[in-house]
C-alpha cells in the first residue's frame, strides 16, 4: 500500500484556526479601506454629544419658573420638608421623655432604703413634672396635625413616662393607674397671652387657651408591661434590706397584671404578645422569690437573701434560655 505523501485530513482544531486566520484577514482589509481619523479608536458618538455643552443649561434657564407645574412640585417640597422636620424635632423630644423618665425610675427604686421615702416621691414629681413639660412641647408640636403620622416619633417616650408614672402611683397607692389618670396629668394651660392666641386643634386640645395629648392604649399597655420588670427588681432589692412583705404584695399584683395581659393574648398588637413572655419571666422570678422566703426563709440569713434570688435567676434565664 503506497502512503500519501500528504495528509489530506484535518482535524476540527485545525478548520477552527483556518477560519480564524480568514477572519482576521478580512477585517484587516477592511482597515486598510479607512483613513487614519476615521479608524481612531474610542466609543462611538451619540446624538446629543453634536450640542455644545451649555445647550441643557440653556433649556433649563428657559423653564418657565412660576407654571402651574413647577409651583405645585415647590409646595410639595416645602410640605415635605416642614414635615421632616417636625418628626426630628418630636424625635428629640421623645428621646428627652424617655432619659428623663429612666432617671425618675432609677430614684425612686432608691425609696427601699431610703430612710425618708417621702423626700423621694417629692423628688420624683418634680422629675416627672420635668417630663410633662417636655410633653407639652410634643402637644405644641402636634396642633392641627394628626398625632398618627408622628405616633412612632413619640411613642417610645410616652411609654416610659407611662412606665415612670405607674411605679410613682404603684409606690404610694399600691394600685395600678388607669390611663384616663395618665390622659388627666396631660392637659396643659395657657402661660401666657400668647399662646392663648395661638389656634388649637379639636383632637389635641380641649379648649383655645389648653394643649393635651392623649395616651393611646397601645402605649399604655406597653407602658404597663415595662412596669413589672421594675416591680421585679424592687421586690429583690427590698428583700436584701429585710422586707419580707413586699415580695408577696408584689407577686399577687403581678399576677393580676399577667392575668389581664393573657387575656389579650395573640389578638392584640404584636409588640404587646412580645412583651407577655418578658412579663411572664418577671413574674416567675417574684414567685421564686415569695417560694424562697416561705420554704427556706427561717433557714437562710436576711442579709444572704437577695445573693441566694440572684442566683436562683440566673438559673431560670439559663434553663429559659435567656442572655
Amino acid at each position: 500500500m503506497i502512503k500519501p505523501l500528504f495528509k489530506t485530513s484535518f482535524s476540527n482544531e485545525g478548520f477552527r484556526l483556518i477560519l480564524v486566520f480568514s477572519l482576521f484577514l478580512s477585517r484587516m482589509a477592511d482597515r486598510s479601506s479607512f483613513t487614519g481619523d476615521e479608524f481612531k479608536g474610542g466609543f462611538r458618538k451619540r446624538k446629543h454629544d453634536n450640542f455644545p455643552h451649555g445647550h441643557r443649561r440653556e433649556e433649563k434657564d428657559n423653564i418657565n419658573s412660576f407654571s402651574t407645574v413647577i409651583m405645585s412640585f415647590k409646595a410639595f417640597q416645602l410640605e415635605l420638608d416642614t414635615r421632616h422636620d417636625k418628626y426630628e424635632r418630636l424625635v428629640k423630644l421623645s428621646r428627652d421623655i424617655t432619659i428623663e423618665s429612666k432617671r425618675t425610675i432609677f430614684l425612686l427604686h432608691r425609696i427601699t432604703s431610703a430612710p425618708s421615702p417621702e423626700e423621694i416621691l417629692m423628688e420624683s414629681e418634680v422629675k416627672l413634672d420635668i417630663v410633662r413639660q417636655k410633653i407639652k412641647q410634643v402637644a405644641q408640636e402636634l396642633v392641627g396635625e394628626d398625632m398618627y403620622q408622628f405616633h412612632r416619633a413619640i411613642s417610645p417616650g410616652l411609654q416610659e413616662y407611662v412606665e415612670a408614672v405607674s411605679f410613682q402611683y404603684f409606690i404610694k397607692t399600691r394600685t395600678l393607674i388607669s390611663i384616663e389618670e395618665v390622659n388627666k396629668q396631660l392637659i396643659f394651660a395657657a402661660e401666657d397671652k400668647e399662646e392663648e392666641t395661638k389656634p388649637a386643634s379639636d383632637c389635641l386640645s380641649t379648649q383655645s387657651h389648653s394643649w393635651s395629648l392623649k395616651v393611646t392604649p397601645v402605649d399604655y399597655l406597653l407602658g404597663v408591661a415595662d412596669l413589672t420588670g421594675e416591680l421585679m427588681r424592687m421586690c429583690i432589692s427590698s428583700v436584701g434590706n429585710g422586707d419580707i412583705d413586699t415580695p408577696f404584695e408584689l407577686s399577687q399584683f403581678l399576677r393580676q397584671i399577667y392575668d389581664g395581659f393573657s387575656y389579650i393574648g395573640n389578638t392584640g398588637p404584636y409588640e404587646v404578645s412580645k412583651k407577655l413572655y418578658t412579663l411572664k419571666q418577671s413574674l416567675a422570678k417574684v414567685e421564686n422569690a415569695c417560694y424562697t422566703l416561705k420554704v427556706r426563709g427561717s433557714e437562710i440569713p436576711k442579709h444572704m437573701l437577695a445573693d441566694v434570688f440572684s442566683t436562683k435567676t440566673d438559673i431560670i434565664e439559663q434553663e429559659d434560655g435567656l442572655p
